[in-house]
């Protein structure tokens, strides 16, 4: 019972000093070394909570091109999963709560996250056309389609926004899905006990065959494709 205290003081100790050491990486070097600091600090959170982590799939993925990444939302820990074993460059589109946080949401800031605020409907298209300029300028994005955790280990409907960005930004889509955290995680979801994650990258769909008109088409064809596999490995371990 002390390995829960621990693990959140240790969180709380590693998050802040790599916030500020991104913070002032970003301001001595333009390039992605913000994001290399963020992936050394979310190995630091898998190792102290002994979550190992297997990849599959990369040869799906070229890494200089630019994608949409959409991920299945099963916890907190989906962020530093991804952050430290997805083996590219990219950007959160993430909700506006976050960077509101001290220290933490500013270096995800200066790091060049984008915020979406989805109370504002105005604020939150603004946030999509920023996003699909930076994609368009050769950088990825991850989104959880979900919008939120799920609540109870199963995939939760998709929100439309990235499928729009999809759309407007003109690149293809990659379905990433991450398998085996539900049972790991505790009843207060905060973190997980320790055990074996899968995270599978799928092939990228493209999105220029369809338009903001037939974005619900795309939708479901994504939602397929990560509802397939996670169902599918899912009744593997049961």
């Amino acid at each position: 019972m002390i390995r829960i205290p621990l693990i959140v003081i240790w969180v709380v100790l590693v998050t802040i000093y790599f916030s500020i050491s991104a913070i002032i990486v970003s301001f001595i070097t333009k390039n992605d070394m913000p994001n290399k600091v963020a992936a050394i600090w979310a190995r630091f959170i898998l190792a102290a909570s002994r979550i190992k982590v297997e990849v599959i799939g990369l040869s799906n993925i070229d890494p200089s091109k630019s994608y949409i990444y959409m991920s299945n939302h099963q916890g907190n820990f989906d962020i530093p999963i991804l952050q430290a074993y997805l083996p590219v460059q990219f950007r959160w589109l993430a909700k506006a709560e976050l960077f509101n946080t001290p220290i933490f949401g500013y270096a995800m800031g200066r790091a060049g996250h984008i915020s979406i605020d989805r109370s504002d409907r105005k604020s939150a298209f603004k946030s999509l056309s920023n996003a699909a300029r930076i994609i368009r300028n050769g950088v990825s994005v991850l989104i959880f389609p979900e919008g939120t955790r799920s609540s109870d280990g199963n995939i939760r409907q998709f929100k439309k926004g990235g499928f729009i960005l999809a759309v407007d930004s003109g690149v293809p889509i990659v379905p990433v899905i991450i398998h085996g955290l539900w049972p790991l995680m505790l009843k207060n979801k905060v973190f997980v006990r320790p055990g074996n994650v899968l995270l599978e990258i799928k092939e990228p769909i493209e999105s220029t065959e369809y338009t903001r008109k037939t974005k619900d088409d795309l939708l479901k064809k994504v939602r397929y494709v990560i509802c397939e596999s996670f169902y599918n490995k899912k009744r593997e371990r049961s």
